[in-house]
């Protein structure tokens, strides 16, 4: 966080579009990959420079080029250089901070989202920003680690019988973003699954750390629903966008997808309300356990305080005081001792207080 703010800070006072970073790497160096495909052919090129990148021919072929680390702004200044991108477009890319978005700019289009994940331990979220670049006949895709986030897509491209390859670049952008998407319905299934085993836990008893898995998962559901909140009005302001990148054939399968996020966002508002509620149970679960502790001190300090009081009395150094000099004195005041506990500890049972 202290990075972030530092190098945020350090951007105030530059002119719009100044390239600066705002991460923190997730790879060594980038990886840039190429696929160039139509109806009749595809080729794929692993891990090639940037200049080998730029020096494809891109007619007759829908060129996908896929970078894997932003942290090195002159891959993204030069990719961004020969296909015209807007240093605007630029700027956000190298801000991994975005929130999800899209954005028009008549001959290419912006689109910025997050993948989301967990890890193993299910402890925190994985976040990683995806921005997606795309004109006419190229679709450019930066993700910050090195995880082949897209390889669902690239199978379904490597199917020479499939309709993917006869349709453009539109098409593509759905697909990755319909991928994203996708990934939110398995995260929130880890979820619920964490949501269950806690409300099991809270029934069953009150463990010390259980409070701060209540406020951990709280915590999660916030950050996706900041995360997901932007993604439905970004599908919904994509079916209303008139930019002819986008064909109407494509604009069918954007319902789905808004079909998709909608569903993502209720189900986290759900998550929500469960977590709440949870915190309720486990306050109320704790505070009813309190309240047996202390209704047990009070039956016993209430059962003390006559056995003080003859206590005190016998305690006493008068010098006349007849029942020293009684034979049975002491078995007699135990038994008055007991006969008092005996009698509140009757009433207290007929009146259901313990």
């Amino acid at each position: 966080m202290r990075t972030f703010s530092t190098k945020q800070a350090n951007k105030v006072g530059l002119p719009p579009g100044t390239l600066l970073y705002v991460g923190a790497p997730k790879t060594e160096r980038p990886i840039i990959s190429v696929t160039r495909y139509n109806g009749d052919i595809m080729e794929e090129r692993e891990d090639i420079g940037v200049e080998s990148c730029c020096e494809l021919p891109g007619e007759a072929a829908v060129t996908w080029v896929r970078v894997q680390g932003v942290h090195d702004m002159a891959v993204v200044e030069a990719l961004g250089r020969h296909y015209g991108v807007h240093p605007l477009i630029l700027e956000d890319i190298l801000n991994t901070e975005q929130r999800p978005k899209i954005e028009d700019y008549e001959d290419c289009v912006f689109i910025v989202l997050k993948s989301l994940g967990m890890e193993p331990d299910g402890d925190k979220l994985v976040i990683e920003q995806v921005s997606i670049v795309f004109g006419s006949n190229y679709l450019i895709s930066f993700q910050e680690s090195g995880e082949d986030l897209f390889r669902g897509v690239r199978r379904r491209l490597g199917n020479p019988k499939g309709r993917f390859r006869r349709l453009g670049t539109d098409y593509l952008a759905y697909a990755l973003m319909d991928l994203l998407v996708d990934q939110y319905f398995h995260l929130m299934g880890v979820f619920g699954r964490q949501i269950e085993e806690l409300e099991e836990e809270v029934m069953s008893e009150i463990a010390q750390d259980t409070l701060s898995k209540i406020y951990g998962l709280k915590r999660k559901s916030l950050i996706l629903h900041k995360l997901i909140w932007p993604v439905r009005d970004m599908v919904s302001e994509v079916q209303r966008m008139e930019n002819e990148l986008f064909q109407d054939s494509t604009r069918v399968y954007l319902r789905d997808l808004y079909d998709h996020a909608v569903h993502t966002l209720e189900t986290i508002e759900v998550s929500r309300e469960l977590i709440s509620e949870l915190l309720s149970v486990y306050l109320s679960a704790a505070s009813n356990r309190l309240n047996e502790v202390m209704k047990v001190l009070t039956i016993i300090a209430t059962i003390f305080i006559p056995l003080s009081f003859i206590a005190g009395i016998y305690g006493m150094n008068f010098k006349y005081m007849p029942e020293l000099d009684w034979k049975w004195g002491y078995f007699g005041v135990w038994t008055l001792i007991v006969a008092i506990s005996g009698t509140m500890l009757y009433f207290f049972k007929k009146r259901r207080w313990f």
